[in-house]
C-alpha cells in the first residue's frame, strides 16, 4: 500500500477551474464581517444549545480535526472527475453560506471570558482571536468537514467512515466551544449533504481512482500522524509560553 501512496502522491496534482474559484473565495471569508454588527445579528440559542456548556479541550478537537479534513481529500482525491465533483460540491457549499451569511447575518454564542486554564483554554484563546464571531448560520466548519468526509468515502468507505467520525466530532466540538449553535451544526450537515447528492452521489471511480483507493489508508495513517506532531508542537509553544 506505500508503494500505492507513493505512487499517487507522486502524480501532478490536477487544477481545475473551480479549485481556483474556490481558493479565490475564501478569503472573502474575513470582510464579511463588515456588514454585520451586533444591532444586525441574530441569535439562534435553543433550549438544546444549553446541553452544550463551555469546555474550552474542545478547541482542539475543533483545530486539529479540522485540519485533518481540510488535507484529506488533498491527499486522497487524485482522479481528475473526482476532483472536479468534489470542488464544486465545495463551492455550493460556500456560495450557498456566503449567500445566508449576508442576508441573515448571526452571532456566536461565546463568552466574553474564557475563566479556565490549561492548554485547551489557550486554544480556546487563540481560536477566539483568529476567527470572528459573525457567519454562523450554517457552519461553514461543518459543511466543509462533512463535505470532506462523504467525497473521501466515495474512494474508501474505510476512511469515510473514519473522516464521517471526525467531522461528527468537529460538529460536537462548534458546540462545546461555543462558536455554534445547534441550528448551525445542523444546517451545515445539511447543507454538506445537500451539496454531496448533487455533485458527488454519482460518480462512479474510474480505473485510476480505484488504484488511489488503495493508497487511502496509508496516507490518512500519515496524515493524522502529522496532525499529532503539530498538535504536540503547539503543545510544546504552550508549555513555553506557560514556563
Amino acid at each position: 500500500m506505500w508503494s500505492v501512496a507513493s505512487e499517487a502522491l507522486g502524480r501532478p496534482y490536477p487544477v481545475t477551474a473551480s479549485m481556483l474559484l474556490l481558493v479565490a473565495l475564501v478569503p472573502v471569508y474575513v470582510f464579511l464581517p463588515g456588514l454585520v454588527s451586533d444591532a444586525t445579528a441574530h441569535s439562534l440559542d435553543t433550549a438544546a444549545d444549553h446541553l452544550f456548556p463551555l469546555v474550552p479541550d474542545w478547541s482542539i478537537a475543533y483545530g486539529a480535526l479540522y485540519l485533518f479534513l481540510i488535507l484529506l481529500p488533498v491527499l486522497l482525491i487524485r482522479e481528475l472527475e473526482h476532483v472536479r465533483r468534489t470542488m464544486r460540491a465545495y463551492l455550493t457549499v460556500w456560495l450557498t453560506a456566503y449567500g445566508v451569511f449576508v442576508l441573515y447575518p448571526t452571532v456566536a454564542p461565546r463568552p466574553s471570558i474564557i475563566a479556565a486554564h490549561g492548554f485547551g483554554a489557550w486554544g480556546l484563546r487563540l481560536l477566539y482571536s483568529a476567527d470572528i464571531r459573525y457567519n454562523c448560520f450554517p457552519s461553514l466548519h461543518v459543511a466543509h468537514s462533512f463535505v470532506s468526509a462523504l467525497t473521501s468515502r466515495r474512494l474508501h468507505r474505510g476512511v469515510g467512515r473514519l473522516a464521517l467520525v471526525a467531522a461528527s466530532l468537529v460538529g460536537l466540538s462548534t458546540l462545546y466551544t461555543k462558536q455554534h449553535y445547534v441550528l448551525d451544526v445542523v444546517a451545515g450537515v445539511l447543507l454538506a449533504g445537500v451539496a454531496s447528492a448533487i455533485w458527488l452521489r454519482s460518480y462512479q471511480p474510474d480505473g485510476q481512482a480505484l488504484r488511489d483507493a488503495a493508497a487511502a489508508p496509508p496516507l490518512a495513517a500519515l496524515l493524522l500522524a502529522a496532525i499529532a506532531v503539530a498538535t504536540g508542537c503547539a503543545w510544546l509553544v504552550y508549555l513555553h509560553g506557560v514556563a
